[in-house]
């Protein structure tokens, strides 16, 4: 899709606004649920949303993005619910979310996540492990206290989800000391870890309001796509992303000797810089750390990823995986005025900066 349509649709619909709204009634309920947390996992958990600052004051710190919680009390809208029914379910999502944020930072080394040190780093890997554990326990609780026929519906959505993001974490870990993985095995990792919860999202506030299984299918089908979508934007940031803008350091997908989608395709391509950037990464493989490695030695694996044609196929990727998820919409009854706001979530989702 040409940049400048998906602009006009995004401006039409007023996406910044969207995603404010899906923050703004999530965060109370988030916050409340936040607080049953057992010292000093209250305070750890508060740190991480960006509550307080690493002293205990309260700051004003980046929450992320909040497409999830968008997703899900729009999505409540597909049954002609309010979208305060869907509350649930964004809380619910949000919390699986960042237990994963929680427990991948310390699994990847992340030193750094939203401008600010991450868990770990502050209060130590110990409470990273122990707080992650306990967003998820939160999660469940959060649904199955509704004590609705939905909100175990629900919960059942959220747990399956959860069980494909772990799979694809383990996935993830495990490439990285492969010399090579192919592009149907980085797919498949890449749908389990981010496409899976997206796919939650886009369904739970519709399963809550009370919609049958095969819209909540459809509308995950959706979701299950755009966080293919996403995850493809968020492999490209990894690699050529400005560090102002995504909080992370220069080339920090290739720092981690992540197999993601640009490095994968550029392997996959043949030719010469595909040769020789798998002769490198092979290379790159037997060394204990990239603790000596200079920014020009990134730059040039970077560079030859480019060369191959992987920042060209994983943006097309992106492209494609958008496409994919808006006709999923097409099956699915529901106000154009809501059809709209999924469309431009989704072309939000492939022109993002960070």
């Amino acid at each position: 899709m040409p940049p400048a349509e998906t602009a006009a649709r995004e401006n039409a619909v007023d996406v910044t606004a969207l995603l404010e709204r899906g923050r703004t009634l999530s965060t109370p309920v988030l916050r409340a649920a936040v607080d049953r947390l057992a010292p000093p996992m209250d305070t750890v958990s508060a740190y991480h949303f960006g509550w307080i600052d690493a002293a205990g004051n309260p700051a004003s710190g980046d929450g992320g993005k909040a497409v999830r919680p968008a997703l899900a009390v729009l999505s409540a809208e597909v049954t002609g619910a309010a979208p305060e029914a869907g509350i649930p379910g964004a809380v619910a999502v949000e919390l699986v979310h960042n237990f994963s944020l929680l427990h991948d930072d310390l699994m990847d080394g992340d030193e750094q996540r939203r401008h600010r040190d991450t868990v770990w780093k502050v209060h130590g890997p110990a409470q990273a492990i122990l707080v992650g554990d306990a967003l998820f326990a939160l999660a469940n609780e959060v649904l199955l206290e509704l004590g609705t026929v939905e909100a175990g519906r629900a919960t059942r959505r959220l747990t399956s989800a959860t069980r494909a993001l772990i799979d694809g974490q383990a996935q993830d870990i495990s490439y990285e000391h492969r010399d090579r993985v192919s592009v149907a095995e980085c797919l498949e990792m890449e749908g389990n870890k981010t496409g899976a919860l997206l796919a939650c999202a886009s369904s739970i506030g519709a399963v809550l309001g009370g919609a049958d299984d095969r819209t909540a299918d459809t509308l995950e089908k959706y979701g299950y796509h755009l966080g293919l979508a996403f995850q493809a934007v968020d492999d490209l940031l990894g690699i050529w992303g400005d560090p102002v803008s995504t909080g992370k350091q220069t080339w920090s997908d290739l720092r981690q000797r992540k197999k993601s989608l640009p490095v994968v395709a550029a392997l996959a391509a043949g030719g010469p810089a595909s040769e020789r950037l798998g002769e490198i990464l092979a290379a790159d493989a037997k060394s204990s750390d990239f603790a000596t490695f200079s920014e020009e030695e990134f730059a040039a694996r970077a560079a030859l990823i480019e060369e191959a044609g992987g920042r060209e196929w994983t943006t097309e990727e992106a492209r494609r995986q958008h496409t994919v998820a808006v006709e999923a919409l097409d099956a699915v009854d529901m106000p154009d005025r809501v059809r709209e706001q999924f469309v431009a979530l989704a072309d939000f989702v492939v022109v993002r900066k960070r």
